[in-house]
């Protein structure tokens, strides 16, 4: 009662090597139809391995391409590198490995270097918040060359305004130059005004000369040089002397000026400041910020910084004339009073007085 045993191939009929050759890579499939003892059924088995086998040595390499992609233990052919290692490329799918992807991606770095750049004020990450700012390739651009165009317009051009020279002012401060402050340097020093050197600056030592040049007048004491300041430096204004002979120094407290005169000739005028006339307390007393007026001389000098033994403040290279009070150098000179009663003058004036000029003790200090 032993049953034929049938041997069915799924598709057309064709030998095992046939299918090796073409790739398939089908295994057969062995039905055995009815029952049949459990040796036939041992017999069965053993002759579909056999075939089996055959089928496989017919393929050449002994491995299927589906084994071969799962294990990826077999030696790479010339194809291989496209399709090796795709979890490690960027551009893999975000589905194959969600957790993963944060880190794969380049733009974990960026987002920490685009927080130092704002720290630093340099916009340079891809980031659309960073191109929003101008930091960008993107928008940011076209904001700056909007921007820079509406300066350029209101400039008038930068290549134009280049070409124009800039419209002088119609005043002369604190700040300017060029040629008109030389000029007006040139003439201040002619006239006696204490000024040391025409360098086209005006600065502080030229403010001082010009608020002399102003209180002479009796014009606005400002420091600036308007119409009215201008015409009085080209109409030569200078203040009279009192003196008459030698060498004395005059302080003209209505006027605030320190004149330096020789044989009753003015050879310098100098910016002063002199007692404000308001009542203060040092060390436990009260006194009245007055600069006496009269005749006097130079009795004590002191060639150096000096500080008041009212602890008033510090006196560079006083000269005094009567009691504590004396024409010395500071760091401020206003041009109205402002002092507790000394007569204060600029430190490169007081200089002058000393080193040039050549006060010292036994000159004549006339106050009016």
């Amino acid at each position: 009662m032993q049953r034929v045993m049938r041997v069915r191939h799924t598709g057309t009929d064709r030998t095992a090597a046939e299918q090796a050759r073409a790739g398939q890579g089908r295994t057969a499939r062995v039905e055995v139809r009815g029952a049949a003892p459990t040796g036939a059924r041992v017999l069965g088995a053993l002759g579909a391995v056999v075939l089996t086998a055959g089928f496989l040595t017919a393929c050449g390499d002994g491995e299927e391409p589906s084994d071969a992609e799962g294990t990826g233990s077999s030696a790479p052919t010339t194809s291989a590198p496209a399709q090796s290692a795709p979890a490690e490329s960027p551009s893999a799918s975000p589905s194959d490995n969600p957790s993963a992807e944060p880190e794969a991606t380049p733009s974990a770095t960026p987002s920490d270097d685009a927080g130092q750049d704002g720290q630093d004020g340099d916009a340079g990450s891809d980031e659309p918040g960073d191109d929003a700012t101008g930091g960008g390739p993107g928008q940011g651009d076209e904001q700056g060359d909007e921007q820079g165009g509406t300066e350029d317009g209101e400039n008038g051009g930068r290549g134009d305004g280049k070409d124009e020279e800039p419209e002088e002012p119609d005043h002369l401060a604190y700040g300017t130059s060029g040629e008109r402050v030389s000029a007006l340097q040139e003439r201040l020093q002619d006239l006696g005004y204490f000024i040391t050197s025409v360098d086209g600056s005006f600065g502080s030592e030229t403010q001082q000369a010009v608020f002399a040049l102003q209180k002479a007048g009796g014009l606005y004491r400002d420091g600036v040089v308007g119409a009215r300041t201008e015409g009085a430096a080209e109409d030569g204004v200078v203040p009279r002397a009192r003196t008459s002979s030698g060498k004395a120094i005059e302080i003209d407290i209505d006027r605030q000026l320190v004149l330096a005169v020789e044989d009753g000739r003015v050879v310098r005028i100098i910016n002063a400041s002199s007692g404000n006339g308001e009542t203060y307390e040092a060390r436990g007393n009260r006194y009245t910020a007055y600069t006496p007026r009269g005749s006097f001389a130079v009795y004590r000098q002191v060639n150096g910084m000096h500080s008041s033994t009212l602890e008033l403040g510090d006196m560079w290279r006083p000269l005094f004339f009567t009691g504590g009070i004396a024409l010395h150098g500071s760091a401020s000179v206003p041009a109205f009073p402002a002092s507790h009663g000394c007569v204060r003058v600029s430190n490169s004036a007081m200089d002058w007085v000393r080193d040039s000029w050549g006060a010292t003790t036994g000159t004549p200090v006339v106050v009016y």
